[in-house]
């Protein structure tokens, strides 16, 4: 018998919606704590957790969503839309701050921007009918591309990939192997495609560059970039995307260990015995990582291989002490802050994404230098939270949990009236 919802698993998903929100959204990106920022190149911070956990939970998710293996024409035709709404609100995203609306500037350029946002989260969230929503999704996509490789000067640095494009991919991928392959197989596909990766990061020279290395920019996963998202990459100009085409291989092996997971706790099982199974399982992935991590480095801008073993690990470990706790145990008082935000995830990853972008196109006079202008969101931190305290990584916190305090009243008020948005 499946289980129809799983509290834990929105709590996770809400944990690390909010982590992310203040990890992106920080006062200043000059003040940070160490634990609140991505590792420089190997290792792993807790900022570097947020990302996987997220295709890991989308990954168990999936094993709710479908828990019967019914394929059709029907359901593959739903599961490519939703890859490609997903891949859509995350590509409009790098999109926002590019709009051209004739000759408009300032609030004017901003209001018509927020106009087109509103029409794009309308069209990609919107409830049609499964046609509609697939005309949409394609209508979506393929003005995007046009307009990226279009030749139009605002568009032509548009980044292509990023964190929503890699979670619709692997959306797509896990969602299949889902339906259409046994639990052996998906194991035994998770564990190829890691291996594989490793071998190709390894032992395959970078053309151009000579040996195989695993350095910034002149790695193998980088060269593909440079070659394939020429000029639509991560900051425009740069050489490599940390969420580039090579290393979305390895990633899909984070969706499937999230899939895995959510059939087990899916199963017939009793609770207590999943609890020990899924310790069972992410205490080895964590050990063999580590083990691994000598020879192929914990990762996450390339996404290595022993950086899915260590992530899944820890996220298997934490799933299943929620899992007990909330699940089993049925402490649950405690969860509605995560719940609302597990809920509504996506509208969080939007627009959380939009907001900043918005708040920095309405511009006004300094007022401590008046020969300068200084936008909204600068203006609300240096002089709304900044000068209240003495060190400038408090206050740059600060201002990142007061800004989850504006989600949460906000995800309230959409709890409260039950509103779900959903892609």
């Amino acid at each position: 018998m499946t289980k129809e919802r799983l509290i834990s698993l929105d709590v996770f998903r809400g944990l690390t919606i909010l982590l992310m929100t203040i990890v992106n959204n920080p006062g200043s990106w000059e003040a940070i704590y160490h634990p609140l920022m991505h590792s420089e190149w190997h290792g792993c911070t807790p900022t570097d957790l947020v990302f996987p956990f997220f295709i890991f939970i989308m990954g168990a998710a999936v094993s709710f969503a479908m828990p019967t293996k019914l394929y059709n024409k029907t359901t593959f035709n739903k599961i490519l839309t939703r890859s490609i709404r997903i891949f859509c609100l995350g590509l409009f995203l790098y999109f926002f701050g590019q709009i051209e609306i004739f000759k408009l500037q300032g609030i004017p350029l901003l209001l018509g921007r927020l106009a087109i946002t509103a029409l794009v989260g309308y069209l990609l969230m919107g409830n049609f009918s499964s046609k509609i929503k697939t005309y949409f999704a394609f209508g979506v996509l393929g003005s995007l591309l046009f307009l990226a490789y279009s030749g139009i000067e605002a568009y032509q640095n548009v980044r292509i990939p990023g964190v929503l494009q890699r979670i619709g991919i692997i959306y797509f991928v896990v969602s299949l192997l889902n339906l259409k392959t046994n639990q052996k197989t998906q194991a035994l596909v998770a564990t190829i495609l890691l291996l594989v990766y490793w071998a190709v990061m390894t032992l395959v020279p970078v053309p151009g560059i000579g040996d195989t290395n695993l350095h910034k920019g002149t790695n193998l996963a980088a060269w593909i970039d440079s070659i394939l998202l020429k000029g639509h990459m991560w900051n425009g100009t740069k050489t490599w995307d940390p969420e580039g085409i090579l290393s979305t291989i390895p990633a899909i092996a984070s969706g499937i260990i999230g899939l895995l997971i959510g059939q087990l706790i899916n199963s017939t099982m009793s609770q207590v015995r999943i609890v020990k199974r899924m310790i069972i399982i992410g205490v080895p992935l964590i050990a063999l990582a580590l083990v691994w991590d000598i020879i192929f480095p914990i990762n996450k801008s390339i996404w290595t291989s022993s950086y899915v073993l260590y992530t899944s690990g820890l996220a298997t470990i934490f799933l299943a002490a929620l899992y007990y706790i909330i699940d089993i145990a049925k402490y649950t008082k405690w969860t509605q802050l995560f719940v609302i935000f597990g809920v509504n995830s996506m509208i969080v990853f939007f627009l959380s994404g939009i907001i900043p972008k918005a708040l920095k196109m309405i511009e006004f006079q300094n007022p401590k230098a008046t020969s300068e202008k200084i936008n909204l969101l600068d203006f609300l931190y240096y002089f709304g939270i900044d000068p209240y305290f003495n060190n400038p990584k408090t206050a740059s916190l600060a201002f990142a949990l007061l800004y989850v305090l504006f989600w949460t009243v906000l995800l309230w008020l959409f709890y409260k009236n039950k509103l779900i948005f959903k892609v």
